[in-house]
């Protein structure tokens, strides 16, 4: 049996990982749906979180059989989403020192969202983690298919110049995880979203980011928690 490779590259989902914007644009889909007329909970979102905002939004309506102009309620639901932003959006305690440790260790960095453009760069300049400090940002607009598809994490590998065995990625979605193995990469998950028992699909799973280590990330870790 052959050793793994060596990992050198480190992919980071960034909703319910870096950041807990799920209750924002939960809010703001909600209110963009009440204001067509129709009155959805939060718990009717929860089978598509990761899957990009087609699918949050266009699942929903689907559910209740309701027609909507998706284009036009994204932009909507975006319009509210970035007015809750600027009070209400914080990164996760850690997550910016994990992100830079990366960086230390010489290992490039990607940050790999479902999400749009317009949600994803404004998280990142929110929670002082910006587009630029990292090697690569993929959104849901570079794929076809969004998780659990591998497509977005195989995109962040080769914008990385990386193969797939060389990379792990760091996920808080049932989604993400299965995207991340169907991509055959390492995959540490972290319990923010999810129970664990839900994640056990990944190499090691944690109760939130605070706990993930340079260790678990390069598979190190002596005893990986689940």
């Amino acid at each position: 049996m052959t050793d793994p490779d060596p990992i050198d590259a480190v992919i980071f989902d960034m909703d319910g990982v870096l950041t807990d914007s799920e209750p924002l644009i939960n809010a703001a889909a909600i209110a963009m749906f009440r204001e067509k007329g129709l009155q959805v909970a939060p718990a009717d979102f929860l089978p598509f979180v990761g899957m990009g905002e087609d699918c949050y939004i266009g699942g929903v309506a689907e559910k209740y059989r309701f027609q909507i102009d998706l284009a036009a309620a994204k932009r909507r639901t975006y319009e509210i989403y970035l007015e809750l932003v600027p009070e209400r959006l914080a990164a996760f305690p850690a997550a910016q020192e994990l992100v830079r440790n990366c960086r230390g260790a010489g290992l490039r960095v990607a940050v790999a969202s479902s999400a749009d453009e317009i949600r994803l760069v404004a998280n990142l300049r929110k929670i002082g983690l910006p587009p630029e400090m990292w090697d690569a940002v993929v959104t849901g607009e570079a794929v076809q298919s969004k998780k659990p598809a591998p497509d977005l994490f195989l995109c962040a590998a080769a914008r990385l110049g990386k193969t797939p065995s060389r990379c792990v990625v760091v996920e808080d979605a049932v989604n993400g995880v299965q995207a991340a193995k169907a991509a055959g990469m390492r995959c540490v998950a972290v319990a923010h979203t999810f129970p664990a028992a839900q994640l056990q699909a990944a190499d090691v799973v944690r109760q939130n980011i605070s706990k993930v280590s340079l260790a678990d990330l390069l598979g190190r870790s002596p005893s990986p928690s689940r």
